[in-house]
């Protein structure tokens, strides 16, 4: 998916919504495990439910690799059925030497490979400039690099300054030399709203993928109107707010509720701040 039909998707559905396909077998609802594959089932009734108010889908690959072979064969068909018309987003926050993320790389890129054609693959940047470009080599494909997260320890190393400026500036500014808006995006955590306004001074045209909202806490209002730009330039990712809004018979119901209710503040805020 390019720059430009990604934005046509927010603008046909003004939503920017990103839907965390954090799926975890020990809390889906229980008459689900009847099913041959449980976890799919729940993403499928997920997407169903979904579809119409988001424009992409972030599966955490942690939740489909803690399960074996049995989870890669649920992500893959989860893949596979998510419409082509999602941006989606394979969150496995990679990054290693230079042949290593080739074949990390081929896992999340190539379907002749591995059977998985993902949009797009999360990537942490320390190992610097040949741990990412592999990721690249892959026409059409995009890197969301890892810049400034909401975890609590970000600032461990995130805000470290270094040569009069936070290690996380240095990250946005450095890894613009590997590629342009079209084909790389950055993790910007929605608890350090207040941030956006620097992060836009330096990456103004790219689009920022935007964790914490929802379970977490983060205000969708400010981080719109600090990181929004005039093709709208983020993802908000919401994870346990909608797909685990009821563990009950109405979960796909209720997740459908939440997705709904954000898509219609979000088409507020697309007015007031995609300028």
């Amino acid at each position: 998916m390019t720059y430009q039909e990604l934005f046509q998707q927010i603008s046909s559905k003004k939503s920017y919504l990103c839907v965390g396909l954090d799926t975890d077998i020990q809390k889906i609802p229980q008459h689900l495990l009847k099913a041959a594959d449980p976890v799919f089932e729940f993403n499928k009734q997920i997407i169903d439910a979904t579809a119409d108010f988001c424009v992409s889908y972030k599966p955490n690959i942690a939740f489909y690799e803690a399960l074996g072979p049995k989870g890669w064969e649920s992500l893959q068909k989860t893949i596979e059925y998510i419409p082509k018309s999602h941006f989606t987003i394979a969150d496995a926050k990679r990054g290693d030497i230079g042949n290593t993320s080739g074949l990390y790389a081929r896992t999340f890129f190539d379907p002749k490979s591995s059977g998985m054609d993902f949009d797009s693959v999360t990537v942490a940047p320390y190992m610097g400039a040949d741990s990412v470009t592999p990721f690249l080599e892959f026409e059409g494909k995009w890197v969301i690099l890892l810049a400034l997260t909401s975890n609590p320890g970000s600032s461990d190393f995130q805000r470290v300054t270094v040569d009069g400026f936070p290690l996380y500036e240095h990250v946005l500014r450095t890894s613009q030399t590997w590629a342009g808006p079209d084909r790389m995006m950055y993790v910007a955590g929605a608890t350090h709203a207040s941030d956006f306004q620097q992060i836009r001074t330096i990456v103004p045209d790219h689009f920022l993928l935007v964790p914490g909202v929802g379970a977490q806490g983060g205000n969708l209002e400010e981080l719109s109107r600090y990181g929004m730009n005039k093709n709208c330039g983020l993802l908000v990712n919401a994870a346990r707010s909608i797909i685990y809004a009821s563990n009950g018979l109405d979960f796909a119901v209720k997740a459908k509720q939440e997705a709904a209710a954000l898509q219609q503040e979000m088409a507020i805020y697309l007015d007031q701040y995609c300028k």
